[in-house]
């Protein structure tokens, strides 16, 4: 049984909405930050897991509420009472594992997504799930830990640099999922670098660790691609959705977001392709190293067949043979022998077959 199906079989079995935490648990403790704001005022608050969260659902204000840890049960059975959010919705928060999606239940859009990354070895792609939940003026944020790619975000609203904070927690919403989706092109670029070494590698002399870097980046392409083609469904789905939550504006700009998604989901289709380019070449290269080998023992083997068939001639014991009676047979077969041998190589080095 593979990892993913150790870690949804916990639930199987269980009713629907059942409140469990499925995947790694990435940070011990659970970190809940708050920015409230608009056009005039902006407020950062760190709040504890105890302190009542629904204050922030001023109409005035537009509320950010992240929260970076999902182990909290309880925590998240709060929150889901606080802002009225179905158990089905937290159980998908919860999931690790989902598919990136987005629903709408009642008058709240729910969207969930992977935050992907280099590592910081520079060997490996790292995955987060980054869960939204979206009301009238107020947005959730789930993270698995603490520290994400949001700080220009935060800066932004900070800094009250462009329309972020006259518009509303729809716009917001878009901010930080164009952000997520705008760093999957540094993953692309990744692939890229790593693709082109790799065939720097094949075209100079490949060795049997090379098959295994082509087979190790196909997986990682699997995954990337399992990222990207549900997210461009989910917003689609948003863009083309006639909620209330998203204005005319702001699905403009999500119309860029699938756009740009579109854009890394071709990336992929043309890495698998140089991949598979590759490992025709990587085959194609051990063939003909193969090949050769052949040739040179076919050589070889033909060389000695004519001087394999003097030897067995002589090699027979018949009474009646003249040559072995000779005083010098013995020497008249060697120079035979060596004649032949002369003669093939000149014959093949004509063919250029040495």
């Amino acid at each position: 049984m593979n990892k993913l199906s150790k870690k949804s079989s916990i639930k199987a079995g269980l009713p629907p909405g059942t409140l469990i935490h499925v995947g790694k648990k990435k940070s011990e403790n659970v970190k809940i930050s708050v920015l409230d704001f608009n056009d005039e005022i902006f407020d950062a608050v760190e709040v504890k897991n105890e302190i009542d969260c629904s204050v922030y659902k001023d109409p005035t204000t537009v509320s950010w509420i992240n929260v970076d840890g999902l182990h909290n049960i309880d925590l998240m059975r709060s929150l889901g009472d606080q802002f009225e959010l179905h158990n089905l919705l937290l159980e998908d928060i919860l999931n690790t594992n989902h598919r990136p999606a987005a629903e709408e239940y009642d008058d709240r859009i729910f969207l969930t997504l992977k935050m992907l990354g280099v590592s910081k070895s520079g060997k490996s792609i790292v995955s987060e799930q980054v869960s939204f939940v979206l009301g009238s003026d107020w947005l959730l944020s789930f993270q698995e830990k603490e520290g994400d790619l949001f700080d220009s975000v935060r800066n932004r609203l900070k800094e009250a640099k462009g329309n972020i904070r006259k518009n509303g927690a729809d716009y917001l919403l878009y901010a930080l999922v164009d952000t997520i989706v705008d760093n999957y092109f540094f993953v692309s670029e990744y692939f890229s670098e790593k693709i082109e070494a790799v065939e720097e590698v094949v075209l100079t002399g490949a060795d049997h660790t090379t098959v295994h870097e082509i087979q190790r980046l196909k997986k990682l392409l699997i995954d990337f691609r399992k990222s990207i083609s549900p997210l461009r469904e989910a917003v689609s789905a948003l863009q083309r959705d006639n909620s209330v939550l998203i204005s005319q504006n702001t699905r403009r700009y999500l119309r860029d977001v699938y756009e740009h998604l579109i854009q890394v989901s071709d990336s992929i289709e043309s890495h698998r392709d140089l991949l598979a380019s590759i490992m025709d070449l990587y085959l194609s290269g051990e063939s003909n190293k193969m090949n050769k080998t052949m040739q040179v023992l076919t050589i070889i083997a033909t060389i000695f067949i004519p001087m394999t068939f003097v030897a067995g001639i002589y090699g027979m014991n018949f009474d009646h043979m003249p040559e072995l009676h000779w005083e010098y047979g013995y020497h008249a077969a060697w120079g035979v022998m060596l004649v032949i041998l002369v003669i093939m190589v000149i014959f093949f080095r004509r063919k250029r077959w040495l």
